[in-house]
């Protein structure tokens, strides 16, 4: 494995989050109530864990780590209407906008920390300004349908003859779809889209329905469920000698050919940085909401030759990480 991943760095508004302070020691139990997609081992999670251990809360000592795993798309209020029941401390909404919006039903007055990805929270009015969120929500923004350009580009760099990418989305990545359905005519690329909408996706199906053509390439994008299904969507695209291009490097890990995006892991990490400076007593209004504003590039070559490709020595110079 090559490895030379870029770190990112923040960017907030005028305030800053304040460096953390190891194994501090909090008097009171703080219980956080999160409902997501993925499993609690899942990478993100078990790192917002450990990073508030760091911080000073220990599971079974003074932190209640109160998890629920949504299994479809209508489920998400319900559980959190649950958690909230339960009477945590705050509430961390994850993920797609569904995710916030039912935190936000549920919630009532309680501070709720966000990871934002693939929705803009300041066009749909959940914070009103990056700098100065000025309610009861703040985290963590990244606009994933910002990167379709750019993904465009390294589908073309790395498949210079392409001319049709099927498309897979469902309601999660729906502004995704809208941003590639937006940039893919400026560069003559036609777009071969499928929603997907009922659980569990069919991936092997959709896939063997398209045409040879459109099946070459694939972009399968910021749906929580496309991660979470990443090992069985990646092994159908291999069989059908698609490459697939996904949003989070441990995508590329399970066999899809590369990914472009933020560290996804890191932004989970600096949510635990959120709930700590809430239970020490910082207002989300007055808490600068943060966007990762570097990058990186994962290769699969494994991938790469099961599916006959070579990748360019140039798009090979770019990348941050290359797995063999």
């Amino acid at each position: 494995m090559i490895d030379r991943r870029t770190l990112l760095t923040w960017v907030g508004g005028a305030a800053t989050v304040p460096a953390p302070t190891l194994a501090q020691n909090t008097a009171k139990t703080l219980r956080v109530a999160v409902v997501n997609v993925q499993p609690k081992a899942s990478p993100n999670w078990t790192i917002f864990v450990r990073r508030m251990a760091e911080l000073g809360y220990v599971e079974g000592k003074n932190f209640v780590f109160d998890y629920a795993q949504v299994s479809n798309a209508d489920a998400w209020e319900t559980l959190y209407r649950e958690a909230v029941a339960r009477k945590p401390d705050l509430v961390v909404a994850a993920g797609p906008e569904t995710a916030l919006l039912a935190a936000r039903a549920a919630a009532g007055k309680l501070p709720i920390v966000m990871i934002a990805v693939d929705y803009d929270p300041i066009a749909r009015g959940y914070v009103a300004s990056l700098a100065r969120p000025g309610g009861q929500v703040t985290g963590v923004y990244f606009q994933n349908a910002e990167l379709a350009a750019k993904h465009l580009q390294l589908m073309k760099e790395m498949v210079p003859d392409v001319a049709t990418t099927a498309v897979f989305w469902d309601r999660h990545a729906a502004d995704y779809w809208a941003a590639l359905q937006r940039e893919a005519p400026k560069r003559g690329i036609k777009l071969a889209g499928v929603e997907l909408t009922k659980r569990p996706y069919e991936y092997e199906a959709v896939l063997g329905g398209l045409a040879t053509a459109e099946r070459r390439f694939l972009f399968a994008q910021s749906s929580p469920f496309f991660f979470l299904d990443r090992v069985a969507l990646a092994q159908a695209a291999i069989r059908h000698r698609t490459a697939l291009f996904s949003q989070l490097r441990e995508s590329v890990a399970a066999g899809a050919l590369m990914h472009y995006g933020a560290t996804f892991t890191e932004m989970w990490g600096l949510a635990a940085d959120y709930v700590d400076q809430i239970a020490k007593g910082a207002k989300p209004a007055e808490l600068p909401v943060r966007q990762p504003t570097r990058f990186e590039l994962t290769i699969n070559l494994k991938t790469a030759r099961a599916l006959g490709l070579t990748v360019p020595p140039a798009l090979l110079a770019q990348a941050d990480e290359v797995l063999e």
